[in-house]
């Protein structure tokens, strides 16, 4: 048992979890000042002011050794990214210089750049040197306040080389836990290779089989698939998904990024964890979010990366979604790990207000991710939480890029 006292300000959640992350007003971050926690390894025990916290300490029998003082400081939900990409080699530092000259994602993938590229790259990197570069990458993130981490494989574009993707980052949870939780995606339906004639002939050789092996040796948590033109089709999505549904694993989407595919209705019918992107999501599509557990998951980083319009993040919250905000973190399309950053800048994009600023890398990030048991601070849940050296949470979302985590 521990016990954490005195916080300037502990960010709760308690009213967005009430409200599954849905329709939250600003009195919805239900902050307590003054405040403090204790909780054991499993869960929150007791929250509330710290006026209120003697008669539990002896009643929870916590030594002085127990306690902690964090004046000047708060607390808030842990921050999960739900949508990395940060198991790589190589760099495309030179596709940045050319988007930024006038040439466009799609032109450039073309010409050989692109995933392709990274793939060939990753696939130059020994195993030893890709775990290596995944727990760098990691560290970062926690070091700027990021507590649980999505990743997807999906580099290297071939079954021996996915599959040690997926064996690295099944090495990286091992690693890390519990500290850092790591959740594992199958991703080799991330682009087609070369040498096959269509996606079809891919997903027949490659990506199904290896998914059954994965599922097998339970290496993986879910399974993605980047659904848009010129990469997977529907049909494509269907088989995966049909296969993975058998396995009893969840499935995740990359939808309407670059072209209205009907993607969020695809991932919407699949029951999908989370809808990724939807930069050009059909209008239509957005009420059905209203009635499902799917969260939009919206990834501002790459919008911005890559000069497209950002995705209609405020009519997807207006409607009743649960709408989360990741990093998106990878080689080519957004090559930044800072999550509170994003979500700072992303804020006014999408006019949130604070509520759902801090669910969308909180709460409904974890539930994103099938963790209903964090998100919030709340007796019961998870005591998974992140501790900034900041007067308030107000000064966290103003100062961009000032990291303030401890």
């Amino acid at each position: 048992m521990k016990c954490l006292r005195r916080f300037n300000e502990i960010l709760t959640l308690k009213n967005a979890h009430h409200k599954d992350g849905r329709h939250l007003l600003p009195s919805d971050l239900s902050i307590i000042k003054n405040a403090s926690l204790i909780y054991n390894q499993d869960s929150i025990i007791w929250i509330g002011p710290d006026d209120e916290l003697p008669t539990h300490l002896s009643e929870y029998q916590i030594t002085t050794d127990q306690v902690t003082d964090c004046s000047g400081k708060v607390l808030t939900p842990e921050l999960v990214d739900s949508h990395t990409h940060l198991v790589f080699g190589g760099d495309r530092s030179f596709e940045y210089a050319m988007r930024l000259n006038g040439e466009s994602y799609e032109s450039i993938a073309m010409a050989g750049g692109g995933i392709k590229f990274t793939a060939s790259e990753t696939n130059q990197n020994s195993r030893h040197e890709l775990f290596k570069l995944g727990a760098e990458r990691i560290r970062k993130m926690k070091s700027l306040g990021v507590g649980t981490i999505e990743i997807k494989s999906g580099y290297a574009l071939n079954f021996d080389k996915e599959l040690e993707l997926s064996q690295i980052i099944h090495d990286l949870k091992t690693t890390f836990a519990p500290n850092i939780q790591i959740l594992r995606t199958y991703m080799a339906a991330h682009a087609i290779p070369l040498e096959f004639k269509s996606s079809y002939d891919y997903v027949k050789e490659v990506v199904l089989p290896l998914l059954d092996i994965l599922a097998d040796e339970s290496l993986i948590d879910f399974v993605d698939v980047f659904h848009e033109q010129n990469y997977f089709s529907s049909e494509d999505v269907r088989a995966i998904f049909e296969r993975a549904h058998r396995r009893q694993l969840k499935v995740r989407m990359h939808a309407d990024e670059l072209n209205d595919n009907g993607g969020a209705a695809l991932a919407l019918e699949y029951s999908a964890l989370s809808a990724d992107h939807l930069l050009k999501i059909n209008h239509q599509h957005i009420n059905h979010f209203k009635t499902s557990s799917t969260v939009a998951t919206l990834l501002p980083g790459t919008g911005l990366f890559l000069g497209k319009d950002k995705a209609p993040g405020r009519m997807l919250l207006d409607a009743g979604a649960k709408v989360a905000i990741a990093s998106d973190f990878n080689p080519g399309s957004c090559h930044c790990d800072n999550l509170l950053l994003l979500a700072s800048l992303a804020a006014p994009m999408y006019s949130m207000n604070q509520a759902e600023l801090w669910a969308s890398i909180t709460l409904n990030a974890a539930h994103s991710l099938g963790l209903n048991d964090q998100g919030a601070l709340v007796e019961g849940l998870k005591p998974r939480f992140t501790i900034f050296n900041a007067p308030s949470i107000n000064h966290l979302t103003y100062h961009w890029g000032v990291n303030f985590a401890q």
